[in-house]
């Protein structure tokens, strides 16, 4: 079994992850210890929790909703101060949006009527699209840019899905190839999966077929794809994307570069 370099183990958050460490396609390296990945930062151990202390965290960026940050707001660890930038603000309610309620009601049978592939699929463009997105990212990127607020910690609720374009923007700026960058995209899924397993279970005790449920539940190559075709779609290149879609000068997309790669 091979051991996936970048996992942190936690006691206080799942899907830990350095997003440094791989290699650019000019033969250079992403650096480590810069910024980190994970799930979201509810637990209340990780105000004392020694791996998290150890990173010396400066700023969690928080990519969450208002709805999923009231009910369960972010833990901090010692020193590091909270940034939230909402990805998602601008997205339209989605069909997915009923899952908990039919859930709820024990309605499983009804969920064979959503296209929760679709669904997945159209988030992935609002990431790129949207402008709340676009806001939030370049946010996010002039945070990372920032060495008085690195190292950064980001996540979201699962940390799949808007952590992932997320790391992704880095790794591909950082000079990643796309197959690299996919790579980490799809790293997530152990992690993901055990976390979601005893939701799915559930689900499928209650009579649901949970290979519908599953495309909401893990990351797809296909949701990776569907996102760079729409940087392609909409700015040319990703470079187009950095500097039309989230407004970033040539000077920060080198800067960049510059800081998520070692100097040796």
């Amino acid at each position: 079994m091979t051991v996936d370099a970048h996992v942190l183990l936690s006691p206080a958050v799942t899907n830990l992850r350095d997003v440094g460490g791989r290699a650019t396609a000019d033969g250079g390296t992403v650096a480590t210890g810069i910024a980190y990945r994970s799930a979201e930062l509810t637990d209340e151990s990780v105000v004392t929790d020694a791996t998290l202390a150890d990173l010396g965290i400066r700023t969690v960026v928080d990519l969450r909703t208002d709805a999923e940050r009231d009910p369960r707001p972010d833990r901090l660890p010692a020193g590091a101060q909270h940034l939230v930038l909402d990805v998602l603000a601008d997205l339209p309610v989605s069909a997915a949006a009923q899952l908990p309620a039919l859930f709820a009601a024990g309605r499983v049978d009804e969920f064979a009527r959503l296209d929760l592939m679709g669904e997945m699929l159209a988030v992935y463009r609002h990431l790129v699209l949207d402008r709340s997105a676009q806001a939030a990212y370049a946010a996010f990127v002039r945070t990372v840019l920032d060495p008085e607020r690195t190292p950064v910690l980001f996540h979201c609720t699962a940390g799949k899905d808007r952590t992932g374009w997320a790391a992704t923007i880095l790794l591909l700026a950082a000079g990643v190839d796309e197959a690299g960058a996919s790579e980490e995209f799809l790293a997530v899924n152990p992690a993901v999966r055990a976390t979601f397993a005893p939701l799915l279970d559930r689900f499928t005790d209650a009579g649901g077929d949970p290979d519908v449920l599953r495309p909401m539940l893990e990351v797809r190559v296909e949701f990776f794809e569907a996102a760079l075709a729409a940087v392609r779609e909409q700015f040319g290149t990703f470079e187009g994307y950095l500097t039309d879609g989230l407004g970033l000068s040539l000077i920060e997309v080198e800067a960049l570069r510059r800081t998520l790669r070692t100097n040796g």
